[in-house]
């Protein structure tokens, strides 16, 4: 890693390079979790599993996803970032091709909801908070947005590109290609991931000499860590607020859309191609609308951000069956919408988590709070697969999930009323 360093000498900060390469680990792992989308309909002819069935399974790896985020950050400062990535880059990419063997229902949760969601939840929001916090003292709302921004990326790179395998050759040769994917970005992290800036005999991106030095490594158990920190932030109105408009955050989000976009397009007609494109022109738009969200947050009140974001999100859900019937500006005009909104609240909700808690206890905190947002992902994935089955149709699981957002909005409007920073016990 030195020698990237003096490759990279005077042109920029270290701390840029590390963001480009955690972009394309976060790039891997959204291409991973985005796969099951996919594969939904082809399962779904090929077994007769019900979506429903499917949803279950894809639920369990969006829960996990989340619950892992603060014991990811725990072990993260425990044992460091490389050691951790790796070996959940290990276990990713070997369950996603160990699913290519599987003919059960229960084989599906096991492998993309335990294994696959575990280790999904390493490479995640909490990665990003941790790498931020200690690389960036200014821009981190910036860096921020280009990290979750790979959410995005990773739609618009292996969506159309997965659907059209998928339609032409069946699901296995799809979880091929994302495995090897996976395979890929575990050179870059062993050789050009350093921990912390000090490594590089650097200081934070934008900190000054006469700066403290960055606080000893903990030492404790990962899961006392994380738990101490749950401890204590759950003692606080500002945590259950952020938690719970990331509930609605996620449930709104890849929960529902990211799940199920692509089979509600099968229901009007479209083929998954189609649909896959749909999610990749929405996450040409978010690319652009979170990485700005980050330069925002570095600038204005990121409550009041959240506020409009929730707010456009919810009225673009409500739109969404009415969308459908529209023959050629419905489906453009929600995608234009909803994509620029779709994650821009991550920038913000990592700020106000920060300012609220402070830089070091923040990205475990933050964890916490991604559980939420997945949790609530996991409810509408498998609530909307169920209303689905139900009623044969997602008009009123659109309808719900338009107006979760509109209560989010209003929520949001009382985070980190006062200018203080809550102490954190992690040990």
């Amino acid at each position: 890693m030195n020698w990237a360093a003096r490759w990279i000498g005077g042109r920029f900060h270290y701390g840029w390079f590390v963001v480009a390469v955690v972009f394309l680990v976060l790039l891997a792992a959204a291409g991973t979790r985005a796969t099951p989308s996919v594969m939904m309909i082809p399962l779904e002819h090929q077994f007769g599993w019900s979506r429903a069935t499917i949803s279950l399974a894809i639920s369990v790896n969006i829960a996990l996803y989340g619950l892992m985020g603060p014991f990811a950050a725990a072990a993260m400062q425990r044992f460091g970032v490389r050691p951790t990535l790796l070996a959940a880059l290990g276990t990713m990419g070997g369950g996603v091709a160990l699913s290519s063997l599987m003919t059960h229902p229960w084989q599906m949760v096991l492998i993309w909801g335990v294994m696959v969601g575990g280790a999904t939840g390493v490479a995640a929001l909490s990665l990003s908070a941790t790498v931020v916090t200690r690389w960036f003292t200014s821009h981190r709302g910036l860096a921020m947005g280009i990290l979750t921004a790979s959410s995005a990326t990773g739609q618009l790179v292996f969506l159309p590109f997965l659907a059209a395998i998928a339609q032409k050759y069946g699901w296995q040769p799809v979880v091929l290609v994302v495995a090897a994917a996976s395979a890929v970005v575990i050179p870059l992290v062993a050789l050009l991931l350093p921990e912390r800036p000090a490594d590089m005999k650097l200081r934070p991106y934008g900190e000054g000499h006469d700066m403290p030095s960055a606080p000893p490594q903990p030492q404790g158990n990962p899961l006392k860590i994380a738990f101490g920190a749950l401890t204590s932030a759950s003692r606080t109105r500002d945590f259950w607020l952020l938690f719970f408009s990331f509930f609605i955050c996620g449930a709104s989000t890849n929960g529902y859309v990211g799940t199920h976009l692509i089979a509600m397009c099968g229901d009007y007609g479209l083929s998954e191609v189609q649909g896959a494109s749909l999610l990749a022109a929405m996450g040409i738009f978010d690319l652009f609308g979170t990485t700005l969200s980050g330069w925002l947050s570095d600038r204005f009140n990121s409550r009041l951000l959240l506020f409009w974001y929730y707010g456009l999100r919810g009225l673009s859900l409500i739109y969404l069956p009415h969308a459908f019937g529209i023959e050629f500006f419905g489906l453009p005009i929600f995608a234009v919408f909803y994509g620029l909104d779709w994650i821009a609240t991550v920038p913000p909700t990592v700020r106000l988590t920060t300012d609220v808690y402070g830089k070091e206890h923040a990205p475990i905190v933050f964890g916490w709070v991604v559980a939420g947002h997945q949790l609530g992902a996991a409810f509408a994935a498998y609530g909307a697969g169920l209303l689905r089955s139900s009623l044969g149709t997602y008009t009123v699981a659109s309808m719900i999930s338009g107006g979760l957002c509109l209560i989010a909005s209003f929520l949001v409007l009382r985070i980190n009323r006062g200018p203080r920073e809550v102490a954190v016990q992690t040990a």
